[in-house]
């Protein structure tokens, strides 16, 4: 979906999936997917010898802890990593974000309530694709209210909603939306991640209705995956808006993510 912000590039080398980008002038790589064997210290080295030739150095982002152990047990020592906080994936209980039970979730089931009281016709339906022209709209009203920080990400996450959208029948992702008076005002998608964890990587809502994004993430969960344990909120970026957003829906845990840098 950032293919194209980020100028994604991928090869197979052997069984390994190996994964380049590029953001403000850095080049980087995620770790090579696959076994950790020989082939994963192969697909490393061909990297290596790739970015030397180009005179890049070797970056790698988006490591989880067990990825760095692999990646030092393969090349160990040749590495400095450092935490990249604002990349951290932020991971609930499924079930707290749908029943928003006690103390800890008072304001969001405020909010919750008060649309109920508000908006009693509101109508929760599956994303198809007859409503893709309205999800854009509200993706480009959300944008418009947030695009004076001249924020480059908030660009190009409009070009990647609207390239999810308009293909979500062959990349098989799931959404969800919120519909008032046959309005769409808020959409949301995601996957299954793993067997105990679903991923959201899209949530927007017209920023005028107050409560439209607790109820799309409550709606969502219960109607397409409250049989899963855990959802993985992805990261924050950095923004202080949404890192407190996130962190006001208590997380069970923070996926945390590294930064590597081949050492000279």
């Amino acid at each position: 979906m950032w293919r194209n912000g980020y100028h994604i590039q991928w090869a197979l080398a052997g069984e390994h999936l190996c994964i380049k980008a590029e953001w403000e002038g850095e080049h980087y790589i995620l770790p090579p997917f696959g076994p950790e064997n020989e082939g994963m210290n192969t697909a490393l080295e061909q990297f290596m010898d790739y970015f030397a030739a180009n005179g890049w150095p070797l970056v790698i982002r988006g490591a989880e802890q067990f990825m760095v152990a692999a990646l030092d047990r393969l090349k160990p020592g040749q590495f400095q990593w450092v935490e990249d906080r604002d990349n951290f994936d932020y991971v609930y209980n499924t079930q707290d974000l749908i029943e928003l039970s006690g103390r800890k979730y008072h304001s969001k089931k405020n909010h919750l309530n008060s649309f109920k009281r508000l908006y009693s016709q509101y109508e929760y339906v599956a994303l198809t694709p007859e409503l893709v022209p309205s999800c854009l709209d509200v993706a480009r009203t959300w944008w418009r209210q947030h695009s004076d920080n001249d924020d480059i990400n908030l660009g190009l996450e409009q070009q990647a909603i609207a390239d999810v959208l308009q293909n979500m029948e062959y990349l098989g992702l799931c959404g969800g939306a919120i519909s008032l008076d046959g309005q769409v005002i808020g959409f949301t998608f995601g996957e299954r991640l793993n067997e105990d964890t679903v991923v959201v990587h899209v949530e927007k809502g017209n920023p005028e209705i107050r409560g439209v994004f607790t109820v799309i993430n409550q709606e969502y969960l219960k109607n397409s995956w409250q049989h899963i344990p855990y959802v993985n909120r992805e990261e924050d970026m950095g923004i202080p808006g949404l890192r407190k957003a996130k962190e006001s829906y208590h997380p069970v845990k923070m996926i945390q993510k590294y930064v590597g840098r081949l050492l000279k």
